[in-house]
């Protein structure tokens, strides 16, 4: 049965850009550790050098350099006193610059005895090689990575600056496996979620889950559309303002986008193609704008084949990387397979008929 739709479709730039208006980005908090992975980060502290001083990359014994020339198993050096063992890890004690191996050294008779020469830093991580003294924690405006909290770690941060934005999600009964998706997605992008099931799906209980308290966004899952059970873009005109109801967008045309007061707020298709292609051209933006998030940086391949797009609807193609080149899987229609394949996806402007193979076009990546 074909779709029915709302009867004027608003161009997708239009209504992305009626949402970011006066959007001003979430003020920064400081989080845990534990809770600042996939936040923004803001205002980032600067780290000490580590490791703080040198220290042993490897078990052995501490000597210095300098001292071992011409030392040999067949011309063993003798030492005046015995040289410190060494765990990986520990700080080499003052004057020595080299770790040897443990048959480096002949401790069995009355005096120690080298017989192996060894090189200034020989097994030996110097101060401030993992990181240099007052180097940023993360640069401001990108996401908060593994590799960042380690670094935040071992250098003795425990808290750091992040923007992290509201997201209230509202589930209209009948799309919970697409809800679930996106609470999945949005946790992942490091925004703080709260979820919440509308008793039923009618205007009445879906507008008593419509609220802004807590939220710098609003997103509601199921019944954008116009058949006889979808209430969801009733509810928000009952409680804020309908900017505009479909959209000139493949995945997603039946989406509604609105405010509560100032917040945006987003009203999803309930099925899981159209409401993931809605997050990637609409909810992102948002997210970015809120975060002071720096711009996404797109992966440039050429094109495997042509993709053939409709002029007037902004199509989303999704992409699987495959030898240096961009295949496409799916435009406009997306079967679940080809999400599950997809490396990355591309906006195809309403003005544009697509492009033809061998063109280079900038898609960006499902998983950062």
């Amino acid at each position: 049965m074909t779709q029915r739709l709302p009867p004027s479709l608003t161009p997708l730039d239009a209504a992305l850009t009626a949402l970011l208006d006066r959007l001003e980005p979430h003020a920064p908090l400081e989080l845990p550790l534990a809770e600042a992975g996939g936040c923004i980060a803001a205002g980032m502290p600067l780290l000490t050098a580590y490791p703080p001083r040198d220290v042993a990359a490897a078990d052995g014994w501490a000597l210095a350099a300098n001292d071992l020339v011409g030392a040999s198993s067949y011309s063993p050096l003798p030492l005046v006193s015995a040289p410190q063992w060494m765990e990986a890890g520990d700080a080499l004690p003052e004057g020595c610059d080299c770790v040897l191996d443990a048959d480096a050294v002949d401790v069995s008779g009355p005096l120690a005895q080298v017989v192996a020469e060894g090189l200034p830093g020989q097994n030996v991580r110097r101060a401030g090689r993992d990181v240099a003294d007052r180097t940023l924690a993360c640069a401001e405006g990108s996401p908060i990575g593994v590799a960042d909290l380690l670094l935040a770690r071992m250098t003795g941060v425990d808290r750091l600056s992040v923007r992290r934005p509201r997201l209230r999600i509202v589930n209209v009964p009948g799309a919970t496996a697409t809800m679930l998706t996106i609470v999945d997605i949005a946790r992942a992008a490091g925004l703080q979620v709260s979820n919440h099931e509308a008793r039923a799906r009618d205007e009445a209980s879906i507008a008593d889950a419509l609220d802004t308290s807590s939220s710098d966004l609003v997103v509601t899952i199921g019944g954008s559309g116009v058949g006889h059970r979808d209430a969801a873009v009733t509810a928000l005109a009952r409680r804020g303002e309908v900017i505009a109801h479909g959209l000139a967008l493949q995945p997603g045309r039946t989406v509604a986008v609105g405010r509560l007061g100032k917040v945006p707020v987003v009203v999803m298709p309930g099925a899981p193609d159209h409401a993931l292609a809605v997050w990637l051209a609409l909810v992102l933006p948002i997210i970015d704008r809120l975060s002071a998030r720096r711009p996404r940086r797109p992966l440039i391949l050429p094109l495997a084949r042509k993709i053939a797009s409709g002029v007037g609807i902004a199509e989303i193609a999704l992409l699987a990387e495959e030898q240096g080149r961009w295949r496409p899987l799916a435009v406009g229609e997306w079967p679940l397979r080809a999400i599950a394949d997809a490396d990355a996806w591309l906006l195809i402007p309403g003005s544009s008929e697509g492009f033809a193979a061998g063109t280079p076009v900038d898609a960006y990546l499902m998983r950062e």
